[in-house]
């Protein structure tokens, strides 16, 4: 396993975002590394974003994806997580320092000395193609410390989208030690809204889902919500001022963020984990001293919380609605992700890379 490991899959090229075919080489696999065979790759917007460069300059070619479920074909000496024909996963990141405080208490995604790696496009010596590549592709070598076990009962396809829109709503909610019945708002009934309305159900919360998208109200009430709200201006979100307990936003561009703050109760929290082009939100002062609401941002999770979140979906059944898609399919999917037509999560079939 000393030679590289030859990849195919699919790239971009330039910020055009693309994706064409593209055949490529991952690292060997180190004595403490997996090879993991790709089975099926989850489509986010985040994809779409760093390719198209919506988030500072990027490096081509460049394979997408983070959302990554597969089979290991192959285990470094030193390691012990796994065997060969484990389920296993790859989310956000393949390594940090594992030094600082943050990474050794399984916060590796807050790598406190500028070390965590993304899992694609992000400078890496060990790739012969300088940096990181993703999940659009057949096969992926990590670092065994960063792989997800994925429990037996929980098929590989539903499995690869908790690897974010799974963790990175699961985070959040469990930070604000919601209450059985608490009032839960979700911005944004996409990807990541859609894992978050069942997630948040599931745990005991009475939902309340806000979206633009008419067309999804009878989804949104099928995955538990107990109402489901279509906005069409800020008027539509005076009945809620000041009624909820949390509420998150997974919305990924800049919008008018204030009348939805509003809603939340004096002292309780809005969490906006959607990332706008180049990070940039406007929130309005004059609301903020007057609702009192604690507002903050939010990443992912570490690779424990991954861990649990992947476990309890697995026991509990709680499935993301996907759609498997294609290798070819791929641009055609990311017009849609960007029209708001997705239902619920692209899934990549890996085969047919």
């Amino acid at each position: 396993m000393s030679k590289n490991i030859k990849s195919r899959g699919y790239a971009g090229k330039d910020v055009a975002g693309q994706m064409v075919p593209w055949n490529f080489e991952r690292r060997p696999v180190g004595d403490n590394d997996v090879l993991i065979e790709i089975k099926y790759s989850g489509i986010c917007h985040s994809d779409i974003h760093t390719i198209k460069g919506h988030w500072g300059q990027q490096k081509y070619p460049q394979v997408a994806g983070h959302e990554i479920a597969g089979i290991i074909t192959a285990v470094g000496k030193n390691v012990t997580k796994f065997k060969v024909g484990d389920q296993a996963g790859v989310g956000c990141m393949v390594n940090s320092c594992m030094q600082c405080d943050s990474c050794k208490s399984g916060e590796e995604h807050h790598c406190e000395t500028g070390g965590m790696v993304g899992t694609y496009g992000t400078p890496e010596a060990s790739s012969p193609s300088g940096i990181t590549q993703g999940g659009y592709s057949n096969n992926i070598v990590v670092t065994e410390h960063f792989a997800i076990k994925i429990p037996k009962n929980i098929e590989l396809k539903y499995a690869a989208p908790l690897l974010c829109a799974g963790i990175t709503t699961y985070s959040p909610m469990m930070k604000v030690n919601f209450k059985k019945g608490d009032k839960i708002g979700v911005i944004g009934i996409g990807g990541l809204g859609h894992m978050a309305v069942k997630l948040a159900v599931f745990k005991g919360a009475e939902v309340y889902a806000f979206t633009t998208s008419p067309s999804k109200i009878k989804d949104i009430k099928g995955f538990g919500a107990k109402e489901a709200i279509v906005i069409k201006s800020a008027e539509d979100l005076k009945p809620y001022k000041g009624k909820l307990d949390f509420m998150i936003s997974t919305v990924p561009y800049a919008y008018e963020m204030s009348p939805y703050i509003d809603c939340v109760k004096k002292y309780g929290y809005f969490t906006q984990v959607g990332q706008p082009i180049n990070g940039e939100l406007t929130i309005n002062n004059f609301n903020m001293i007057f609702n009192r609401v604690n507002f903050n941002g939010s990443l992912i999770g570490g690779i424990p919380e991954t861990q649990e979140v992947m476990d309890y979906c697995a026991e509990n059944k709680i499935y993301p609605q996907i759609e498997i898609i294609n290798a070819s399919q791929i641009n055609d999917a990311w017009d849609k992700v960007v029209n708001k037509e997705a239902r619920y999560r692209y899934v990549i079939d890996a085969s047919t890379f």
